[in-house]
């Protein structure tokens, strides 16, 4: 079996990094922007991309900010499943799962529907350039809340053989009130066609965006400064974290 090591030189040297090395480390996800954050970070996890649908129906969610939770939570169980029965040898330490969302009107849901009677409306990836250019205006001039939810999913002794952890990071993301013909011309670039609601701030789509309130990297895909500090936190609080 050969040796694991995710951790790389240039990391900071903290509690959760330190029970990370010489472990078996996995990133539930082909996002090669989450890859990019956690290697910038100093992590390099090994890629398996979860199978997982990613079809829960939201309507069962009583808080809406806990589907991009259990979605992630979904996505790592399945990949630390899918691994350990593959190999039980050389099981995973640690899977991290990661689900990003895009969610309309950025104020709470209890006080949209006081004040207007409208809901947060979660935004898929566009399904056509008339449903792209549709997400585009509803956004422009607005402010919408990308939250991604984590997932940690590592081996226990008690049954099923693993526990999960998670958090989420929430971000606001202002847009700036752009002229249809911009919408337009992002919409033909295609930049933002596979990407959840419509747009890619890291790229071209930083044209439309006034300001950012929150992570930077969280509406990219990954939240990594609250991702390493969920680990110190789960080592000072969990003592048997990491431990097998």
């Amino acid at each position: 079996m050969a040796p694991h090591n995710a951790v790389l030189a240039n990391v900071l040297n903290t509690p959760g990094i330190k029970k990370l090395r010489n472990k078996r480390v996995v990133l539930a996800s082909a996002s090669p922007r989450r890859s990019d954050i956690l290697r910038t970070l100093g992590l390099a996890p090994e890629i398996v991309p979860s199978t997982f649908a990613e079809n829960l129906p939201l309507s069962s969610f009583e808080q809406i900010h806990e589907y991009p939770v259990s979605t992630a939570m979904h996505k790592a169980v399945k990949v630390y499943e899918s691994l350990v029965t593959e190999n039980p040898d050389d099981a995973p330490d640690l899977v991290i799962g990661a689900d990003t969302v895009v969610f309309t009107h950025a104020l709470p849901s209890t006080t949209l529907e006081m004040e207007s009677g409208i809901r947060q409306e979660l935004l898929e990836k566009p399904n056509s350039k008339a449903d792209h250019l549709r997400m585009l205006q509803d956004l422009n001039g607005n402010v919408c809340e990308v939250v991604t939810g984590v997932s940690l999913v590592y081996p226990v002794l008690t049954a099923p053989g693993y526990a999960t952890r998670e958090m989420d990071e929430r971000t606001l993301v202002y847009f700036a009130d752009n002229p249809l013909r911009v919408l337009e011309a992002y919409v033909e670039n295609g930049e933002g066609y596979d990407r959840a609601g419509g747009f890619a701030v890291q790229g071209l789509g930083s044209i439309l965006v006034r300001k950012i309130d929150g992570d930077y990297n969280n509406v990219v895909g990954f939240p990594g400064a609250s991702f390493f500090h969920f680990l110190d936190k789960l080592v000072e609080e969990e003592e048997d974290f990491l431990q097998m």
